[in-house]
């Protein structure tokens, strides 16, 4: 599977999850189907949902300075309320709720105004449809979800004609968000309750590419998507391929009055930094309020990440995944044509900074951002039997170290080079 080069240049893409949920502040979807509210309470909040201060190109402009170069909007989540004009059928922000209005048309307007890279969510999965059937928890206090209309009466039971009509209806809606906005990212969600012979998802991505060719698709397509998506923490070893991390600027994805501790912007810059250092993306989640508005600590950690990459582009865009483990403690990227590596130092520099392994040589090194040059030498080494001794460089002084991470850019003479072997025989 080929992926769209933008992808992997971006590194940084806006996670929104915004829906009905946001009235009360309760968890999307998930509230009423773990039984923390009724099915009916939670649907009541359609009629409190306003986006009464939505303004589509504010967030168009607090992305852009945030540095993404994407953003991921919950066209659909599995509670089966669609934020654009569906025709599929009533459950909309257009026909059942007061903002009376087409979200999604209005956010792919103001973000292609900015030059960012839409992309949509969408829920493969749909509670509220009567011909979908949902799997139940086998958990006994849940008694309350036998009569939830929109569930089937035993778990894995299957009405093959009404599987055909909600086919039909997953379908149409995709087609419609296909044919309506074009997305540059479909981000598919909800695979987990039926397989992939279930969903015929060869099928659908057969379909989505061949109107929307350019289109990239997410994993969550049981093998049929283009990249794969972690979710709030680095991995250890990074996915084979194109990836992406989904984290939380809070501890939840849409807007819960009581998620007040964002993290800090250090910590993001570390979660950035640690995953772009391995190759992957940071799709770094916000939850608007009801009225569209997004809290002024979530919008803080946005501009404050975005300042950092500001002052440090050469080592984001357009990178790759720097050194491996072992050769630098903490992240690094490597420059498209191979020649500069940037060390990302996450804690300040005392005396040095050492990089172990490197057999090309050096042709300059400087600060990120300030152009301060550093000093630097090799100790060590057995040049005879090659191996490499390892490369100190002064530590930059405190005037040039920058707030959350410092990044040392470390010019090669040639193409990177690295000794990976055990030393000395």
């Amino acid at each position: 599977m080929t992926m769209q080069p933008w992808f992997t240049d971006a590194k940084l893409g806006i996670f929104i999850h915004w829906g009905i949920y946001a009235v009360d502040g309760t968890a999307e979807s998930w509230a009423f189907y773990d039984g923390d509210v009724p099915y009916d309470q939670y649907m009541a909040q359609r009629h409190g949902f306003t986006a009464a201060k939505f303004e589509a190109d504010a967030w168009a402009d607090l992305i852009a300075r945030s540095g993404a170069k994407y953003v991921v909007l919950t066209a659909k989540h599995h509670d089966g309320v669609s934020l654009w004009d569906t025709a599929a059928n009533d459950l909309s922000t257009v026909k059942s709720t007061p903002a009376a209005r087409d979200l999604v048309a209005e956010y792919t307007t103001a973000l292609r105004k900015k030059g960012l890279k839409v992309g949509l969510y969408y829920s493969h999965v749909d509670w509220s449809h009567p011909d979908y059937a949902s799997l139940r928890h086998h958990d006994p206090t849940r008694e309350w979800m036998t009569d939830n209309p929109f569930s089937m009466p035993a778990e894995g039971a299957e009405d093959p004609a009404a599987w055909e009509r909600f086919l039909t209806f997953h379908r149409a809606q995709i087609g419609e968000l296909l044919t309506g906005f074009r997305p540059d990212l479909l981000w598919f969600d909800g695979q987990w309750e039926r397989s992939e012979r279930q969903w015929r998802m060869k099928e659908l991505r057969e379909e989505i590419l061949a109107q929307c060719p350019e289109t990239v698709l997410n994993a969550r397509m049981h093998g049929y998507g283009d990249y794969s998506t972690p979710e709030q923490g680095v991995p250890v070893e990074p996915p084979v391929g194109p990836w992406e991390l989904c984290l939380t600027v809070g501890d939840a994805w849409g807007y819960r009055p009581g998620d007040i501790h964002p993290k800090s912007v250090r910590q993001l810059v570390r979660y950035f930094t640690e995953t772009i250092g391995m190759g992957g993306n940071l799709l770094l989640d916000i939850g608007p309020r009801e009225d569209g508005t997004i809290p002024q600590p979530q919008a803080d950690r946005l501009l404050g990440l975005g300042e950092w990459i500001a002052r440090h582009t050469d080592a984001v865009y357009g990178s790759a995944a720097g050194l491996p483990l072992g050769h630098h403690y903490g992240p690094s990227t490597l420059s498209a044509d191979c020649r500069t590596l940037y060390l990302m130092c996450l804690d300040a520099p005392r005396e040095f900074v050492a990089v172990r392994g490197l057999r090309s040589a050096v042709k300059k090194i400087s600060v990120l951002g300030t152009g301060t040059e550093l000093g630097h030498r090799v100790i060590g080494g057995f040049p005879s039997h090659g191996v490499p001794g390892v490369l100190h460089i002064d530590a930059p002084t405190a005037a040039d170290q920058d707030e959350y991470a410092t990044v040392i850019a470390v010019e090669l003479e040639g193409e990177l080079d690295l000794y990976r072997g055990v030393g000395q025989g």
